[in-house]
């Protein structure tokens, strides 16, 4: 017999890399969840993991065993939603700004979302203005946006570093200036336009996206200066300062929203998102 606990601290483990990690998901010891597996692994007669450090990954027993171990979790999960005569999945919504970390974020918030078979996760990337009004209107649960520093209320903040980024390979256009931006609303493109004006520098909009590949490739291809923030930098781009006739300008952050009331499982998304954030958002000099 599987112990449908014991599998669920095994997917964990798989999903966090680490035993620590695996045991704030399911709520336990890091000791607890070591002791789990070991009777895991006792049962099937086969090592799962490689401990190489404190990292760990899935021995060839453990990756046949993972996609079982899922099935059998989201069937009992089923089960007893079944038995109680009505769904028991916890919706949680999750809105992120579409320039931020995509790739990186969506696995963690992936692995979050495998480890829980009853809760369903929706998603959506928008701009931060949106984020935060569609907060404010109960369609989200937990909202990770960019804002003006101090803006209010937070679970946690990152502050960010914004500069100016032209392309490598070809000449700095001249004035006007015309800038690569995202649509009306963004705070990088509200923050060019009055640290232009400030400056006395005439300026225009020469390229329109809500997507940041298409802002960082229209940059590289020497369309126009976008204001963007620091790690969004890529090969084929430069970074303008003062002597290339650039203002300051001064930083945002990065806040982590949580609808009140939103449940258990908002709380939990909003950590992993937190440990994701700490971990990848460099700290501003």
């Amino acid at each position: 017999m599987l112990d449908l606990d014991l599998l669920r601290s095994f997917v964990s483990v798989a999903d966090s890399g680490g035993f620590t990690r695996a045991g704030e998901r399911v709520h336990r010891t890091q000791s607890t969840v070591s002791q789990q597996i070991r009777r895991l692994e006792e049962t099937v007669g086969r090592p799962l993991f490689s401990r190489e450090g404190r990292a760990v990954r899935l021995t060839e027993d453990g990756e046949r065993l993972i996609g079982y171990a899922r099935r059998l979790l989201a069937l009992a999960a089923e089960a007893r939603a079944a038995v109680g005569g009505e769904p028991r999945l916890e919706m949680v919504r999750l809105g992120v700004p579409d320039d931020f970390a995509v790739e990186p974020l969506t696995e963690a918030v992936a692995a979050f979302s495998r480890a829980r078979p009853g809760c369903r996760l929706s998603v959506r990337c928008a701009l931060s203005v949106d984020l935060v009004a569609g907060l404010d209107a109960d369609e989200y649960d937990v909202v990770l946006a960019k804002r003006d520093p101090g803006a209010g209320p937070a679970l946690a903040v990152w502050a960010e570093r914004l500069v100016w980024i032209a392309s490598a390979d070809h000449p700095l256009p001249s004035d006007p200036l015309p800038l690569v931006a995202f649509p009306h609303g963004c705070v990088y493109r509200t923050r060019a336009v009055h640290a232009l004006e400030r400056s006395g520098r005439d300026w225009r909009i020469a390229y329109e996206s809500p997507n940041l590949m298409g802002i960082q490739v229209a940059i590289a291809g020497g369309l126009g200066v976008a204001l963007l923030e620091e790690r969004a930098v890529r090969a084929g781009h430069r970074v303008l300062g003062r002597a290339d006739g650039m203002p300051d300008v001064p930083a945002t952050e990065l806040a982590l929203l949580v609808r009140k009331g939103a449940g258990a499982a908002a709380d939990e998304l909003a950590a992993t998102i937190a440990r994701f954030c700490e971990e990848t958002v460099p700290q501003a000099a």
